[in-house]
């Protein structure tokens, strides 16, 4: 049997690994944060608590501590890969005990001190976190004052310690900390520190992608190396992104992949980023981190548009952000080509009022905007015209846009009506329903008759109407106030003609207010709506929710509902009635057999599959040829990756789409 070379894994006890005086720890740049809470330091000691109790032959096992030498430095210290929070928590333990028994018990106190802190130099702990924090965490630990009033989680659970550990229970609490084991695993050179530390990690609290992403490029470095990249690269794009730096990497993966990436809890966004880069030398990453910066830098401007210095362009990006971020992948590209005077300012505003247009119309219709920019994205590098037939394409017609208007509530008002209204500030403004949502009893339209006088039929009307784009207008809070509930006449004469927005003022040429004059002000808007939301002016047809196969959603086992995901496929301008991936994947290698075989062969070859030369397994195939079979028990997931993978090497994939059913859009 061989033995394993670069890997050296130990059984330890715990507190004794601690206490030699050749035990020195480092945590790497690349370790996330100290996140454990009051629940996790609670589950130590009661852990603690339960051993001690028990005889002196028991043991409690606290997992694994991967760690690895640094070459690179003449110190000695062991670089800490994986059981930081492990770790860090027991050493708040092991502190509190010892500030419980530095008065009594100066020999346990000594003891406990051989754990905490260095022989040669008192002054510094045995485990040394990250330099962000080190300072904090020593002071903790050796009860120094010199952070003022700080709050930090070694603080909050250090004090929880403190509080749960007294001097009488002291001799107790040490006997089980003396029954802690763990697996101590050092890497040699050889080792592949990443694959290891992903292994060990699917315990305690999951790592996010981002902080996989982080370990991923640091880990192969040395600690020189690290401290580098970490200052000039790393810490640069958490300033800019900031909490949101998890969605940074997942629209930065989109934009430059042009395919969706899942933000779930099966790490999609790592998986992605592995795959875009499978190498991170020292030499490629230095010229990739470069990139990764001025993405996250543009990023931040994105999220605080009041950072970019063009007036026209912030408030464009304004815009865009009442519709969330999941436009980021295309803007971050088309921002990015700016900035190089690849392209014009009036191409960036361009683009960035095609983004409006498209998630404001399909609001309106109620189309549903997810798995759009991806296509978007793909869809621009082939430049400014495939861009703009991909948006006419997913974006609804004026026709269609007009009927919805007439009826339907209208989505982001305050938004909507600024732009329609000519107003560039509306933060100190009012959306102000001209007949209320639920009008009073008092109300009326004209003056003349009072809301009880009005009819059951008109009543539904009025109420029908009231959230539509004819009844809304934007008026000072101060003034909506003062009329809150009143009649049209009384609102028109106290504020409406007391209003600074032009459109508003209007209104006060308007006798009576009912559904008449409703629906002759929607017209009226309607037109400048579809003027400053404009559709991009080509031959295109929008596509009723079609989705490109290469953005349909890849999904595990056989969820309840499949055999109906579809309501139909759109195979090369083909309708065929195809509800699910199975029948799918079936039909499309089908076709791809006799059709684009070449393609079929290449894609097989490469894939070990699906399509064999003979039965070789007991299972479910169909038959393609006299030798050839396409074998059929196959999950939905790998089925969908297969249809996906057979389109893109036969280069069909831009003529393929989906549409979901109701279930599908659901599931």
């Amino acid at each position: 049997m061989g033995t394993a070379t670069n890997v050296e894994a130990t059984a330890v006890n715990t507190i004794e690994w601690l206490a030699q005086d050749s035990t020195t720890i480092v945590v790497p740049v690349y370790q996330r944060q100290y996140r454990w809470d009051i629940g996790g330091c609670e589950q130590l000691l009661s852990d603690v608590r339960a051993v001690a109790r028990q005889d002196a032959s028991h043991r409690h096992f606290i997992g694994s501590i991967l760690s690895a030498a640094d070459d690179s430095d003449a110190d000695t210290d062991l670089v800490l890969i994986d059981g930081q929070q492990r770790l860090t928590t027991l050493m708040l333990l092991v502190a509190a005990l010892r500030h419980a028994v530095q008065g009594s018990d100066p020999a346990l106190a000594a003891e406990l001190d051989r754990v905490l802190v260095r022989p040669d130099d008192p002054s510094r702990t045995k485990l040394r976190p990250h330099d962000a924090w080190a300072d904090l965490y020593e002071s903790v630990v050796l009860a120094r004052d010199d952070h003022g009033d700080r709050e930090s989680r070694f603080d909050d659970n250090y004090a929880f310690f403190r509080s749960q550990v007294h001097a009488d229970e002291a001799p107790l609490i040490w006997s089980g900390l003396q029954k802690l084991e763990h697996v101590s695993i050092t890497l040699g050179a050889e080792a592949n520190a990443q694959q290891i530390f992903e292994s060990l990690n699917s315990t305690g609290e999951p790592l996010r992608d981002h902080e996989l992403i982080h370990n991923y490029i640091l880990m192969g470095l040395t600690h020189g190396e690290q401290l580098d990249v970490e200052a000039r690269f790393w810490l640069p794009i958490e300033q800019h992104t900031g909490e949101a730096i998890g969605a940074f990497w997942r629209h930065y993966l989109v934009m430059t992949t042009g395919r969706e990436v899942a933000a779930n809890g099966e790490h999609g966004v790592y998986s992605a980023f592995r795959q875009s880069f499978p190498r991170v030398d020292v030499g490629r990453l230095q010229a990739d981190a470069e990139v990764w910066r001025h993405y996250a830098e543009i990023y931040g401007i994105l999220l605080d548009p009041s950072l970019e210095p063009d007036a026209e362009i912030s408030r464009q990006l304004g815009h865009v952000n009442t519709f969330g971020r999941a436009a980021y992948p295309l803007v971050l590209s088309v921002y990015s080509d700016h900035l190089r005077g690849l392209i014009t300012r009036e191409e960036l505003i361009e683009t960035l009022e095609w983004i409006q247009a498209m998630y404001l119309r399909r609001t309106l219709v109620n189309l549903p905007n997810e798995r759009l920019v991806a296509r978007l994205c793909r869809a621009r590098r082939n430049g400014r015209d495939a861009l703009a037939r991909a948006f006419a394409r997913i974006t609804p017609s004026d026709e269609r846009v007009s009927a919805v208007l007439k009826y339907s509530e209208l989505p982001h008002p305050a938004y909507v009506l600024a732009r329609l209204e000519g107003v560039d500030d509306a933060t100190d403004l009012d959306v102000e329903h001209i007949v209320p949502v639920v009008p009073a009893d008092h109300w009326s339209g004209g003056g003349d008759r009072t809301w009880l006088e009005y009819t059951d039929d008109e009543r539904n009307a009025h109420r029908a109407l009231a959230p539509t784009l004819g009844n809304l207008t934007l008026l000072e809070q101060g003034l909506a106030e003062r009329v809150f509930g009143e009649s049209f006449p009384t609102k028109r004469d106290r504020a409406y003609a007391r209003s600074t927005v032009a459109e508003t003022r209007a209104l006060t040429a308007t006798e009576t207010w009912g559904t008449a004059a409703i629906s002759a002000r929607t017209v009226r808007l309607t037109t400048d709506l579809l003027r400053i939301w404009a559709r991009p002016a080509l031959p295109e047809i929008d596509d009723d929710g079609l989705t490109p196969i290469l953005d349909a959603v890849r999904r595990r086992g056989w969820p309840a509902g499949w055999e109906r995901e579809f309501e139909y496929v759109e195979y090369r301008g083909e309708r065929w009635e195809v509800y699910d991936v199975r029948h799918l994947f079936n039909r499309v290698f089908r076709r791809a057999w006799t059709d684009t075989r070449d393609a079929a062969i290449a894609y097989c070859a490469a894939h070990g599959g699906p399509i064999y030369d003979e039965m070789a397994w007991n299972g479910h195939w169909d038959q393609l040829d006299e030798t050839h079979h396409l074998y059929m028990g196959w999950d939905s997931n790998y089925m969908m990756n297969a249809v996906q993978g057979i389109a893109l090497e036969s280069d069909i994939a831009s003529e393929v789409f989906v549409k979901y059913s109701y279930i599908g859009n659901v599931m």
